[in-house]
């Protein structure tokens, strides 16, 4: 039998006045009766925490003054191997005990969850519906990712603490319906009351600006999404087709569902996965399966073609032809500009410092540095770090249409929606520069320019050839190109889809004789032949999360551990 140790208590007046996700907390600790706030006070914190709970987390836990920063991004852009790491998640090593699984379970719970029970309870009694309205939607909406990730969380007895009850956890599958009642009632408050004399969320509200018909339409496309990750196990037609049919679901770029960062100020609120530009050490690698499927190298999907995307994405710390001193190092994976790691490396070259030679994050998604080709090396004023977390995008809700009209669930032209879709992420890249990031350098625009009109075309090509197993690789591949930074929905979609194809150590395609190849002449230090790398893979690919160790331990009504490679999500086919 396993022993349950129970955790020590903290007040709850100590969560309201975070502003971004803490360590070393757990849901089951007794909050006793808190002096609530009013809702405008705990609105833009829930906001801001739940952006920075499922964020990018930077290199390990940044302390801004006040609470521990991170977010479970950083193992699942791992998971989804746009990035890649010398951490535990590198070759799927997550346990449970990691500080973002640890820090994004105790705060999702701690910081946004409970907040939002406040919020919704405090607004319903006092009679401002609009406040409540919006909790449900985040609400529902918080959940959602819970499940997609774990599984199996505790749900319908979270508001039990101070009667002694320590939450159980419900199944998946029971809780999903719960999330489209939620945001039907959240639909409706925030609806129904749009012209009483109630008090009305305006900048306390850092999505919206308390904007109803925004709220309305992201409630819905959260609704769709959900709908389009069930289609596998239910039919969803009839919903999705009404959800259509009503119009009222995200349609510019203007309504994207999303939490503005930073810049600076007097607390450090950047966009969480800034903080590889200001780290000692810094952690994050951009992946190489990532970088070549940008670069046209990969010879199964998107070959020959270079996105235009790359120096927004991607920003190089050398210049393409840069040798001597500046390096000091063997690289173990470099073309030109580009440094990085294998994920699976076992190689000499793995841990070796590439401080100021690694690529980092870019301007998009992070706010960082546009590359411009100068090879500065990146510090604390590279950028502003004022790109926001995306939730769902215009670009997100197209492609999901995209999907349902080619998996045949609706009527459509799955072309025309697809290529929308890859349109509006470009669209998408200027908007969130021009609109959140106020760069300290210029930066050119990307929608409208040859070398967008080329990729799009060239892409629409090999569409057009494409057997319908492929038209649907395409198009989840060109969602998770989109979605960098923004990994939850990517980790989703791979475990529903099997697109896109990601990195595999054990695929002799890949990894003939259990190694992979770097560029031939990509280190302009060592001329010749870069060294094969080693890699290995040990273990299967998570069909799920680890449950954090700290609550399995703490709550005495937990699961034991799960085995993450065979825990299937309920939506998964």
């Amino acid at each position: 039998m396993k022993i349950k140790n129970l955790k020590y208590i903290i007040p709850v007046t100590m969560l309201v006045f975070a502003s971004s996700c803490k360590k070393t907390l757990d849901i089951n600790d007794n909050p006793n009766d808190p002096v609530t706030l009013e809702a405008s006070r705990l609105l833009p914190n829930v906001e801001r925490n739940l952006g920075d709970c499922f964020s990018v987390g930077g290199s390990g836990a940044r302390y801004d003054g006040t609470v521990f920063v991170g977010g479970i991004g950083e193992v699942l852009e791992v998971y989804t191997h746009r990035i890649t790491t010398r951490e535990e998640p590198d070759q799927y090593g997550a346990t449970g005990n990691e500080f973002y699984i640890n820090n994004t379970w105790s705060n999702v719970y701690l910081e946004v969850v409970s907040n939002l029970e406040v919020i919704i309870a405090e607004s319903t009694e006092k009679g401002n519906p609009r406040y409540a309205g919006i909790g449900k939607i985040l609400k529902a909406y918080t959940f959602s990712l819970l499940v997609d990730i774990f599984g199996d969380v505790p749900y319908s007895e979270i508001n039990q603490l101070k009667q002694g009850v320590y939450p159980k956890f419900d199944q998946g599958k029971d809780i999903y319906p719960q999330l489209f009642t939620l945001l039907d009632e959240g639909i409706s408050e925030v609806r129904t009351h749009e012209n009483d004399n109630v008090t009305i969320p305006a900048l306390d509200d850092v999505i919206y600006k308390g904007d109803t018909t925004k709220w309305i339409k992201a409630a819905n496309t959260i609704k769709l999404k959900l709908y389009n990750q069930l289609r596998k196990v239910q039919d969803v037609s009839a919903e999705v087709s009404t959800i259509l049919n009503s119009g009222k679901i995200i349609s510019s770029a203007s309504e994207d569902f999303l939490v503005p960062c930073g810049p600076n100020g007097a607390t450090d609120d950047r966009n969480t996965g800034y903080d590889d530009y200001k780290a000692t050490q810094r952690s994050q690698h951009i992946s190489p399966w990532f970088y070549e499927i940008l670069k046209g190298y990969n010879p199964n999907i998107n070959t020959g073609i270079e996105d235009p995307r790359i120096p927004y994405y991607i920003y190089n710390q050398l210049t393409p032809n840069e040798t001597g001193g500046t390096i000091g190092f063997q690289t173990e994976y470099r073309d030109g500009a580009f440094v990085s790691i294998y994920f699976g490396s076992v190689g000499q070259d793995r841990d070796r410092n590439q401080q100021n030679n690694i690529s980092v994050l870019g301007i998009y998604p992070v706010g960082g540095r546009y590359d411009d080709g100068s090879g500065a090396t990146a510090n604390t004023n590279s950028g502003t770090g004022a790109a926001p977390y995306r939730f769902i995008t215009y670009a997100d809700r197209l492609y999901i249409e995209a999907e349902l009209i080619q998996a045949g669930v609706i009527a459509g032209d799955a072309k025309a929606k697809f290529q929308a879709a890859v349109e509006e992420s470009f669209n998408q890249v200027d908007y969130i520069i021009k609109t959140y990031v106020n760069p300290t350098q210029t930066v050119p625009t990307l929608a409208g320019t040859n070398a967008v009109q080329n990729y799009v075309d060239d892409i629409m090509a090999n569409f057009d050839a494409a057997s319908a197993t492929k038209k649907m690789e395409y198009i989840i591949t060109q969602k998770w190109i989109s979605s960098f930074g923004s990994s939850v929905d990517a980790y989703t979609d791979y475990r529903r889809t099997g697109f896109p194809i990601l990195f595999d150590p054990k695929n002799p395609q890949m990894a003939p004789g259990g190694f992979v190849q770097p560029p031939i002449d990509g280190n302009p230090d060592l001329p010749g032949a870069q060294k094969p790398v080693p890699v290995l893979l040990s273990l299967p690919y998570p069909a799920s999360l680890p449950w954090d160790e700290a609550e399995l331990t703490a709550n005495p009504n937990a699961p034991d551990q799960k085995t993450p490679g065979t825990f299937k999500v309920f939506w998964m086919p």
